[in-house]
């Protein structure tokens, strides 16, 4: 059976590599739930407050997607647990776990959106537009910065001191493939 070959470096078969995918992974949806939770408590708290009819157009409307956003958000990151328990003990448990990743990286997004909408109203009602702008753009370019750009200064971080930290010379034989020791991304980039 091909499935009990280990695959890693941590010799674990495949479906080993995806249980505990899938168990990290829910170890971050449960982080992320939390702040939507939060959020979206929040945002439906603010139709019923005294000053809500007083809000303009604009502001009307970026309640409104803020709280579609919330919403969508969370829809996205309940949706693994969704998937899997429909799909339980059907063999689909690495599938599962590639269709989650996506799934909350999506979701992460859309929370990002929400962040930035839900900053812009506050500031916007308290101090005004510019300063909702301002800091509803200050709020995209944090969470872009830490979500997006800092992964990827990470992750190229870790390239550069794997391609320092190689040997140079090279036994006789067949080339090694290095990749055979690390775990391949779920997601192929």
């Amino acid at each position: 059976m091909a499935d009990h070959v280990p695959c890693t470096a941590r010799n674990e078969t495949p479906l080993e590599r995806a249980d505990r995918n899938f168990g990290e992974l829910l170890q971050e949806l449960r982080v992320t739930q939390t702040g939507v939770q939060i959020l979206f408590a929040f945002l439906l708290t603010l139709a019923f407050t005294p000053r809500f009819p007083s809000l303009d157009p604009v502001q009307r409307a970026t309640y409104v997607t803020t709280l579609l956003l919330a919403v969508l958000a969370a829809a996205l990151f309940t949706a693994p647990a969704a998937l899997h328990r429909s799909l339980f003990q059907r063999g689909a448990k690495p599938r599962v776990v590639q269709v989650s990743s996506r799934l909350a990286t999506i979701g992460m997004g859309v929370l990002m959106l929400a962040f930035t909408g839900s900053v812009l109203l506050v500031v916007d009602v308290t101090t005004g537009r510019a300063g909702g702008v301002a800091a509803g753009a200050a709020t995209l370019f944090v969470c872009l910065g830490l979500w997006w750009l800092l992964p990827r200064l990470v992750r190229r971080a870790g390239l550069s001191a794997e391609q320092q930290a190689a040997p140079v010379v090279r036994q006789p034989g067949p080339p090694r493939d290095a990749a055979v020791h690390r775990e391949l991304p779920i997601r192929r980039r």
